[in-house]
């Protein structure tokens, strides 16, 4: 009788083994990324190019069998999210895609209002992620897990201060910008900093604001034209834009008006017209004119879509494939998410040249690149055309 049951006891050991080594963890069959994005709300076109972009990304690993960590192929599949442009949303999509989705990376939130706490989500819940579009430096401070794809304000700033200074010799500058959103806020106050040390304490003449959803710019516009200003600069969104130009203009304004790279959006010049024609600003990228990888993501785009791609579109292209590039770098993926997400975050941070299509990078520590910045004038056909490169 002891006999059996010792028999017993052995059989059903080596079937719980079996049970247990057949179920233990294995790595994944599907890779998941997450994308973050403004679908609805404020700035949908963001959305959209964002998703358009992540998507011919996808179609290309696709058509490569997967994509190849150690030696093994694994499907892709994106778990898309609107964060509805809204900072809370933004984060309750980062923490859907984190603990639900269980996503190995992250791409997105776009803008730095959303960014900003979205990072600070994903980098406590020890998940990577990469920001193509958002410039402002807390995306990244102190965040090991968060990393960006495009270059920083305390740059654009200087850069479009620069511009300004060298292009029309002006020594008065305006700026109009949004008061409750990051973006706006720290670029005006980046820019207002590196005007006052080219020209001195009190040269910006006129520092307005507003608040995200206001519509009526006349009062500002007015202490703007009442003062002495050569130039009005605002870092604002392109349904902004539009509104704040076109109201300028209409209450006799006509010096010229400066933005920055929240202005790359096809929809800033559908929705401002003529009145946006000869304007200039700061980007990462221009359409017009583009040669090799850049223009080949330009034309297949367009063909697709209809309409040519905006720095959005052509940052969120190269954050995918930066990516892509640590995941295929992690060295294998064990099927313990968070080992896997510390070793893409890992595998990122090791990342130091990258050749996109918005230009060359090299990674700092804090994981933002160091790249060049684009001043592109609107054409009188609409067209945003490369006008000079500025480089740190």
């Amino acid at each position: 009788m002891k006999t059996k049951l010792f028999a017993v006891a052995i059989v059903s050991c080596f079937i719980v083994a079996l049970v247990f080594f057949a179920c233990g963890p294995k790595g994944p069959e599907t890779v998941k990324i997450g994308i973050n994005a403004p679908l609805t709300g404020d700035i949908p076109k963001v959305g959209e190019g964002t998703k358009f972009a992540a998507q011919m990304w996808l179609e290309d690993i696709n058509a490569a069998g997967g994509i190849e960590v150690g030696g093994k192929k694994y499907k892709v599949e994106l778990v898309i999210e609107d964060n509805e442009s809204k900072a809370d949303s933004a984060v309750k999509a980062n923490v859907k895609l984190i603990t639900e989705d269980e996503v190995l990376a992250i791409v997105g939130p776009q803008s730095s209002k959303q960014a900003i706490p979205a990072g600070g989500k994903a980098n406590e819940l020890g998940t990577p992620m990469i920001s193509p579009w958002s410039t402002n430096p807390d995306t990244t401070k102190d965040r090991p897990f968060v990393f960006r794809g495009c270059f920083l304000d305390p740059f654009q700033g200087p850069v479009i201060a620069n511009f300004a200074k060298n292009e029309f010799g002006f020594t008065k500058a305006a700026v109009l910008y949004d008061v409750a959103s990051d973006y706006p806020k720290g670029l005006a106050e980046f820019f207002k900093a590196a005007w006052e040390d080219l020209n001195g304490a009190g040269s910006v003449v006129a520092y307005e604001s507003f608040t995200t959803k206001d519509a009526d710019f006349s009062s500002q516009l007015t202490q703007i034209i009442n003062s002495d200003a050569e130039f009005l600069f605002t870092p604002q969104y392109y349904n902004e834009v539009a509104l704040i130009v076109q109201q300028a203009h209409q209450l006799g304004w006509d010096k010229p008006i400066v933005g920055s790279d929240s202005w790359g959006s096809a929809e800033t010049v559908k929705l401002c017209g003529e009145d946006c024609y000869g304007l200039f600003f700061s980007t990462h990228y221009a359409a017009a004119g583009a040669k090799g990888a850049t223009k080949e993501f330009i034309d297949r785009y367009n063909a697709k879509h209809g309409y040519v791609p905006d720095d959005v579109g052509a940052l969120t292209w190269d954050a995918m494939r930066i990516v892509q590039a640590a995941i295929e770098g992690a060295g294998e993926l064990t099927g313990d998410i968070k080992k896997d997400r510390k070793s893409v975050r890992d595998a990122l941070a090791t990342i130091k040249d990258f050749d996109g299509i918005t230009g060359g990078m090299t990674f700092t520590e804090e994981g933002d690149p160091i790249k060049c910045a684009v001043i592109v004038r609107i054409s009188d056909a609409g067209e945003f055309e490369f006008y000079q490169s500025v480089c740190p």
